[in-house]
């Protein structure tokens, strides 16, 4: 390579996933069966009635064309009757609202829009990488904040209020928490929204997993004047069985809207109509369309905590969403080369917590993307497997 790649590369790395792909895909191609419970990509299939709009919509010869930075209308309100029904908040479908190519984009036009270089930003630890990665590639400073097991996995918000907050300009938080399966509520989000008003603070949820193994739905903008700081993500990727459609929204007030799609509309030509009518329908579905998927992650659910008490881990059954989290026993030197050891012997794949951060070093995290059989399989290699205390 002849031309320097910009500074900006140098302060991020691979995504960890992106890595163990790879090596996963080339033990396949060397003969072995590997059974990824690593990735939270949901495995079943979207409604029906989605894919039956994606398809009809896509053999019109006027939907093909450049559509708006805004996203449709119809689409727009659809994603506010969605939040008047499950989290109790009305927001204006004409400003408060804008439709996301996933909200991991969502991440990026957020930080753009509001980090400048030098601004710290405040990320959990544990948390999803791609808060860090960001805030580095936009010349943001990171700020770990402490989540940990014996305060419930909530922020201590009496220890930040010790430190030095006045180049703070956004806070990440993300309830119910990946990886922990920590679930949100309005006492926690009043909280936040009261530390980050005193402190001029922009508060961003990140909100995908609420639908899953979860009936008791919060958002950030229910709580009391949370439209003048605060602003929320959320996915069809999960909740909707929708991850490779990539199909999010951002809301909150008009002002900060404005700002993101500033940067947002420099980005992209808009979403595919065809899509953006499958997801009307997607949001549109009953609740039993929750009940239907939620009552398969519960029978994978169960072999999951089964493979978590055969290694010995210690977990909290109240979690909620994609993943379950546990400790590993204190016996263990490395989580890595743990779990490295079962994926070469057991060709059983597990994400290793330090991938969150130093708080999830002694923590593995097993998705429930895989069916039974598969969990099953998994479950029953591990138990012939003698497992070295690294």
């Amino acid at each position: 390579m002849i031309v320097k790649p910009a500074d900006r590369t140098g302060k991020v790395q691979e995504y960890y996933f992106s890595q163990k792909l790879a090596q996963i895909e080339k033990m396949r191609r060397e003969g072995a069966d590997i059974i990824n419970l690593g990735i939270g990509s949901p495995d079943q299939a979207p409604a029906e009635n989605a894919i039956a709009a994606l398809i009809s919509y896509a053999v019109r010869p006027t939907s093909h064309g450049y559509q708006s930075y805004t996203g449709s209308p119809a689409l727009r309100k659809a994603f506010a009757d969605w939040y008047k029904k499950y989290f109790r908040v009305d927001l204006n479908p004409d400003n408060e609202i804008l439709p996301l190519m996933g909200s991991k984009e969502g991440i990026m036009h957020i930080s753009m829009a509001f980090v400048n270089p030098g601004d710290e930003v405040l990320i959990p630890d544990p948390g999803y990488p791609t808060y860090s990665s960001v805030t580095n590639l936009v010349g943001g400073i990171i700020r770990k904040y402490d989540l940990e097991e014996k305060n419930g996995w909530l922020p201590d918000l009496n220890a930040l209020e010790k430190s030095d907050l006045s180049r703070v300009k956004l806070m990440w938080v993300n309830y119910p928490h990946m990886p922990t399966g920590t679930k949100g509520s309005q006492h926690l989000f009043k909280e936040l929204i009261t530390f980050s008003k005193k402190h001029n603070i922009l508060l961003c949820n990140d909100n995908p997993y609420s639908f899953i193994l979860n009936n008791d739905y919060h958002s950030i903008l229910q709580s009391e004047g949370a439209r003048e700081t605060a602003l929320e993500l959320n996915s069809l990727s999960k909740s909707q069985n929708m991850a490779g459609w990539r199909i999010g929204m951002v809301a909150g007030q008009s002002d900060y809207i404005k700002e993101i799609l500033k940067v947002k509309s420099n980005m992209d030509s808009g979403m595919f109509l065809p899509m953006q009518m499958a997801a009307i329908e997607a949001i549109n579905n009953p609740e039993s369309w929750y009940d239907k998927v939620n009552a398969v992650y519960v029978k994978r659910r169960k072999i999951v905590e089964e493979i978590m008490t055969l290694l010995n881990c210690r977990y909290d059954k109240n979690q909620v969403g994609l993943f379950l989290w546990g400790r590993i026993p204190d016996s263990i030197k490395s989580c890595e080369e743990y779990l490295e050891d079962i994926l070469n012997r057991s060709h059983v794949f597990i994400t290793p917590g330090f991938i969150f951060g130093e708080n999830g070093e002694r923590y593995i995290r097993i998705s429930l993307c895989a069916n039974e059989e598969r969990l099953s399989e998994a479950k029953t290699r591990l138990e012939h497997l003698k497992i070295k205390n690294l």
